[in-house]
């Protein structure tokens, strides 16, 4: 962001005061200290948002203030706010479920700092093009007509209008430059944990009249069959949107710079083998965690057996297979071991909604498990994906950058290195990884009674 850092604090400090006005309004209990305090800090905090947004892509604002909202949850709601009330830290899973409604009023603050940021910063208003709006609206459609089949908790012509919205909106709000596909999926995850925030939540209760109202644990537990569906269409509108804006783009062949730098067979040759490797690594600890909740057996039902050693190569083949796909979507994305934790453990959160809660039940012949019992006897599932997927990005970077081609020097390396390290940061990436951890941690929130 190219603005000065004083104008831009000033921006984000006004914006903040009347977005905390908004949201201490709509939260179903008044604010602790009264709503003028609650406003006065809400202004703080914006403005403390504005100087750290100086140096973001304006494209990436909205998943900082998300992540901003998120960790001012954190930090403020359930640690300092207890400690100057003379309280411990509220870190339970009984106080995090209390203050739910802080966390999405947060996220909800946070998002409409970063908006008009990005609004009055980013121009997002004269990029918004006919051309940009249909590749939205088809990318919209099409993730939603993909769902129908998967999902008997929103209508076809629910599903396929809230596609149609979110995908207007997906290019309009980010409007930075092309991803790869793995990165595009990992950014869709907390676009659709947004979009049932503001329409599995917050527009019922506007359309009653009572802003905030759906934002308590007993609404947003009603909400949550529906969590899935928003996390899939959120990752399929951004997977198709990145497609259609990279059309001449192949599989094997992600970044066009890249192809000047490693021929596609290549490529394709050293991802499956180095992902099937770190498949492989990281499904043999997630076997720890499928040896303990006896799920192995299930598994093997999937080829129509029973023995627990079949289910073990069943698992086995399967987590190699997922290994390949990461190899081949994130080639050349992690440029150190916390940014392979990052995205690893992202693609494995992916695969739990995926795969674990979504397609696993429908292929033994059941319905997905997006109810909330389901998705608590799944979230042992949802530690071994996290498990998985982390184990798995760390492997992959460590056997990718000890191979380059031969033709690169170090220096050539080093600053490719440094390159892709620089537009991760000041682009979205920390804050995407920071979400997809967010999202994991509510589902025991609100698959958990209150008691």
């Amino acid at each position: 962001m190219t603005a000065r850092p004083g104008r831009t604090a000033l921006i984000a400090g006004i914006t903040g005061g009347a977005a905390g006005l908004l949201t201490g309004l709509a939260l179903p209990e008044p604010p602790t200290g009264g709503l003028i305090l609650h406003t006065v800090v809400a202004v703080l905090l914006g403005a403390g948002f504005g100087l750290l947004a100086t140096r973001q892509n304006p494209a990436d604002l909205l998943y900082w203030g998300l992540a901003y909202g998120a960790g001012w949850w954190l930090l403020g709601t359930l640690t300092l706010l207890p400690l100057l009330d003379g309280g411990p830290v509220a870190w339970t899973l009984p106080d995090a479920r209390l203050r739910l409604p802080q966390l999405i009023g947060l996220l909800v603050y946070g998002m409409g700092t970063a908006a008009v940021l990005t609004a009055v910063h980013g121009g997002v208003l004269r990029g918004i093009t006919p051309r940009r709006l249909l590749r939205g609206a088809t990318a919209g459609l099409a993730a939603a007509l993909l769902l129908i089949p998967l999902t008997d908790t929103m209508t076809g012509g629910i599903l396929i209008t809230t596609g149609i919205i979110a995908g207007l909106l997906y290019p309009t709000l980010f409007a930075g430059p092309a991803l790869g596909s793995g990165p595009a999926l990992v950014r869709g995850v907390p676009y659709g944990f947004l979009c049932w925030i503001l329409a599995g939540l917050s527009l019922p209760a506007l359309l009653d009249g009572a802003p905030g109202a759906h934002w308590t644990l007993a609404a947003a537990q009603a909400a949550l069959p529906r969590l899935p569906a928003y996390l899939l269409l959120g990752a399929g509108i951004a997977l198709v949107d990145n497609a259609l804006r990279s059309l001449g783009r192949l599989l094997f062949a992600d970044d066009i710079r890249r192809l000047r730098r490693e021929g596609a067979g290549t490529r394709g040759v050293r991802a499956l083998a180095y992902g099937a490797l770190a498949g492989l690594t990281g499904g043999l600890l997630f076997t720890v965690v499928m040896v303990g909740i006896g799920v192995l057996d299930t598994v093997a039902r999937l080829v129509g057996a029973t023995s627990v050693w079949t289910g073990l190569l069943v698992h086995l083949l399967i987590s190699q297979a997922i290994g390949v796909s990461y190899a081949l979507l994130f080639h050349r994305r992690s440029y150190d071991l916390a940014s392979g934790i990052g995205w690893g453990a992202s693609y494995g959160f992916l695969w739990w909604i995926l795969g674990g809660v979504t397609l696993f039940p429908i292929l033994l012949g059941s319905t997905p498990k997006w109810d909330a019992a389901g998705l608590a006897s799944a979230f042992p599932s949802l530690v071994g994906h996290l498990t998985y997927g982390a184990a798995l990005g760390v492997v992959y970077h460590l056997l990718e950058s000890r191979t380059n081609p031969w033709w690169l020097t170090r220096n050539t390396l080093q600053t490719a290195r440094v390159t892709t390290e620089r537009e991760q940061t000041l682009g979205s990436a920390p804050a995407l990884w920071t979400l997809t951890v967010l999202i994991a941690t509510t589902i025991p929130l609100l698959t958990t009674p209150p008691g």
